[in-house]
């Protein structure tokens, strides 16, 4: 109970110091029971079917934040782990995304209005895949995305400052 009186604490504070829109939900997570026990404390755990990410902490518990996934067919299982963590990243239409919407310009540039990767984004070793922040808040809780995992960006921004390059990531169905 005192990690979770901590987040709601601090959060609030750690958003106001990045600059995040006020009306940002104070909490940017929720501390919850994590029984399973095939994930090491600091693995991070996407269940897409939930749309939810974990980080799994000590003592049967994680951390546990809503986000977008991959849409249908474009979703991805399997394991990786962050391979870079970058504050306010460029972002270049990979080219699939490019076929499919021809228009996008080849680079946005990080904290540009449109760019894509919000505040922060962490690059898996999996492919052309990240963990990142998002312009689109309300894509949040949905299947949308090229197989990146979206998050609120007060949301990246916790789970940023709690994990390290060489992270393992773990996504379920």
């Amino acid at each position: 109970m005192r990690l979770f009186t901590l987040l709601r604490r601090t959060l609030p504070a750690f958003a106001l110091l990045c600059g995040l829109a006020a009306g940002a939900p104070a909490a940017a997570a929720e501390l919850v029971g994590f029984s399973d026990t095939r994930f090491r404390p600091g693995t991070i755990v996407i269940r897409n079917s939930e749309k939810r990410l974990y980080l799994v902490l000590r003592g049967n518990r994680a951390i546990r934040y809503k986000v977008a996934v991959g849409k249908r067919r474009k979703s991805w299982t399997g394991q990786a782990h962050i391979t870079a963590k970058y504050i306010r990243p460029d972002w270049a239409p990979s080219p699939e995304v490019r076929r499919d919407h021809p228009h996008l310009p080849t680079l946005i540039r990080g904290g540009a209005p449109n760019n894509p990767m919000g505040v922060a984004a962490m690059t898996l070793s999996n492919g052309n895949y990240a963990i990142h922040g998002t312009n689109r808040p309300g894509s949040i809780g949905r299947a949308v995305s090229y197989g990146c995992i979206r998050m609120a960006n007060h949301d990246i921004q916790d789970l940023f400052q709690r994990v390290g390059v060489r992270s393992p990531v773990v996504a379920l169905p």
